[in-house]
């Protein structure tokens, strides 16, 4: 009966720790589009921007991160002022946050 019972506590806690990956927006700007892609492929993924409430991400504000595994991407960011950067070899581990910083941006275009 105590086997039956911490079985079914451990099935039930199972969910509750499972961690979303997240994306963490340490640029100085509101990213409204961030499309991420394998990094060997450039084939971008959904707009991930769009699990956010008001579909933008500020700074300093976190958003949980839809259907991409643990390995290297490249990431596309359309910014609020209009430009359209590139991210690099950014490191994404399932369940973990991955920060993009200002450093990262490359070949921003409006």
């Amino acid at each position: 009966m105590r086997l039956e019972i911490a079985l079914a506590i451990a099935a039930l806690a199972q969910p509750a720790m499972a961690k979303d990956t997240r994306f963490w927006n340490l640029t100085s700007a509101t990213v409204t589009s961030l499309e991420l892609a394998p990094a060997a492929t450039l084939v971008f993924g959904p707009n991930q921007c769009l699990n956010d409430p008001d579909k933008a991400v500020d700074h300093d504000e976190r958003v949980k991160v839809e259907g991409v595994a643990s390995g290297v991407y490249v990431a596309r960011l359309k910014l609020a002022d209009g430009r359209t950067c590139m991210a690099r070899t950014v490191r994404i581990e399932a369940g973990k946050a991955f920060v993009i910083e200002d450093k990262d941006l490359t070949d921003c275009r409006k």
